[in-house]
């Protein structure tokens, strides 16, 4: 049995959109990264086990809520399941793709999206601290704690201390703050599964800052609500080289290439994208201290821009998929999810599991499915 949908996103052209200046594509020192827009072909292949009664399937997909950085064309799905569906993840406007299968036989599916992306930033520079104060309602939201990331306590006392030893008053002044203040204390742990759990209230209480890029952003989103800065993790997956670092991307099979990032919040700005994980993986990468040329740059970079060889599926945190499933609540969405037979399906290992991600550039003007 087959059958194909078709989601049709609303939203302004691309073309209408203004391309930011890129940050990525000024010459500094080592560094020369040319500006980058691109169009990509992102594909999930699943082939879940055939066996016991009923098999469930959820995969995040690149978010459609447009930006002059990103911006969905939409998916299409072809393949075995007995129901399926394009969704949102719950509570969220982001979307998702789920399938369901019943009996024996082969449990496949294959889902395809189309994203155009343009490297990413924010001029702070034309941040007024005169801003008008008002906080927009739907961003009030990311001034809120949650199961993983306590606005109370530890988290609070130290967020109070960063920004009272530097004297941070505004809010780009306490971000600022905060951003060095990850970077200079935590540190990459190749030894995390994944990308990490992303639980900063036990990593400031165990005083081990280690972590991947769930755990080192989210514990800069965390600390920076805990200031009064509106600020929230996005969960996504890298999909082409990085021109700045090797290890900063990756393109073709991208099954294990997922990939936290974090903003916050400016009035008068808008949301402001940094990355101190990848400051310290590329320290890590390369064996370099903090202080290093190379990491001092792409630390300056990192606050206030993105090179999007990236793509975004959403920001949701403690998020129950189903509440009748076995995967129970999950810290963030960002990997395929499955359950066999009432078991869940290790997301962290692809080829068991078994899925495969890939990432394809397309060129021309005209993209077709």
């Amino acid at each position: 049995m087959k059958r194909r949908d078709f989601i049709k996103l609303a939203g302004v052209s691309a073309a209408l959109f203004p391309v930011a200046p890129s940050a990525f594509g000024q010459e500094i020192s080592q560094l020369v990264i040319p500006p980058r827009r691109q169009t990509y072909r992102l594909t999930y292949q699943v082939d879940l086990p055939a066996e016991g009664k009923k098999a469930r399937l959820w995969l995040p997909l690149p978010d459609t809520n447009d930006t002059p950085h990103q911006f969905s064309q939409g998916s299409v799905w072809s393949g075995s399941a007995a129901i399926a569906r394009f969704d949102n993840v719950p509570g969220t406007t982001s979307p998702m793709f789920y399938a369901e299968w019943a009996g024996s036989g082969p449990r496949t599916v294959t889902v395809s999206s189309i994203v155009k992306t343009t490297d990413r930033i924010v001029d702070l520079s034309h941040y007024s601290e005169r801003a008008a104060d008002t906080i927009p309602a739907d961003v009030k939201r990311f001034l809120q704690p949650t199961k993983h990331i306590p606005l109370d306590g530890i988290v609070r006392k130290t967020a109070l201390s960063i920004v009272k030893d530097v004297n941070a008053q505004s809010p780009l002044e306490k971000t600022r703050a905060i951003y060095n203040w990850v970077v200079d204390n935590s540190y990459r742990d190749p030894a995390a599964r994944g990308c990490g759990r992303g639980d900063i209230k036990s990593m400031l209480e165990s005083g081990n800052l280690g972590g991947k890029c769930a755990d080192l952003n989210a514990l800069f989103v965390g600390l920076a609500r805990a200031a009064g800065v509106p600020a929230r993790d996005h969960y996504g997956i890298r999909i082409d080289e990085s021109a700045a670092h090797k290890p900063l991307g990756q393109s073709g099979d991208i099954s294990t290439a997922q990939h936290c990032r974090a903003e916050f919040y400016l009035a008068g700005l808008g949301w402001v994208p940094v990355d101190p994980a990848d400051v310290r993986q590329l320290a890590l990468d390369e064996n370099l201290a903090i202080a290093h040329p190379r990491v001092a740059e792409l630390r300056e970079k990192l606050f206030g821009s993105w090179e999007m060889n990236w793509v975004a599926f959403n920001h949701g945190r403690d998020i129950t998929l189903a509440r009748d499933s076995v995967l129970g609540q999950l810290s963030f969405f960002m990997y395929p999810q499955a359950e066999v037979s009432g078991h869940q399906q290790d997301s962290l290992e692809p080829a068991e599991f078994s899925y495969k991600i890939v990432s394809s550039r397309l060129v021309g003007t005209g993209v077709k499915f």
